[in-house]
This record gives C-alpha cells, structure tokens and sequence, in this order.
C-alpha cells in the first residue's frame, strides 16, 4: 500500500469532511491513544491535592465536591 505524507493541517481538513460518526471514531481513537497519559497525570494531581489538604487539616476523601472546588479555588489564589 503506498505511503502518502500530508501535513497536520491537510490531515485536519480530511477529518472535518468526514460525516460527523466517522470524526467520533477518529476521536475516540485518538482519545484512546492519549488515555493512560491522561489517567496519570489525573491520579498524580489527585494525589497532591489530597497531600496538599491534609497539610491544611482537610480530608480530601469527605470533602464535598464544592468543598473540594473552593479549596482549590482558595489555593490558586492565594499570595
């Protein structure tokens, strides 16, 4: 099978020809190369927000997803 070489851009103008089902599948298989990267960094943020609590005197395991939200908030703007 010939081998044809396209830029990033060219490659991006077939896929938005695509009908929308097929850009899916291309995007799920893209999302799928990416996942295991994703998952660390997800579970190595998920940790130091958990270190970074316990360091404040929080539990990060019974926070409330709003009392995680305005922690974090808090953290990011903080001087």
């Amino acid at each position: 099978m010939p081998i044809v070489t396209l830029t990033n851009e060219q490659v991006v103008e077939l896929v938005k020809q695509l009908p929308v089902e097929q850009q899916t599948e291309v995007f799920q298989f893209l999302l799928l190369q990416q996942w295991p990267s994703w998952d660390d960094l997800s579970k190595y943020g998920e940790d130091k927000a958990r270190h970074v609590a316990q360091e404040r005197g929080h539990n990060w395991d019974t926070m409330t997803e709003d009392e995680r939200e305005t922690f974090i908030d808090q953290l990011v703007h903080e001087n």
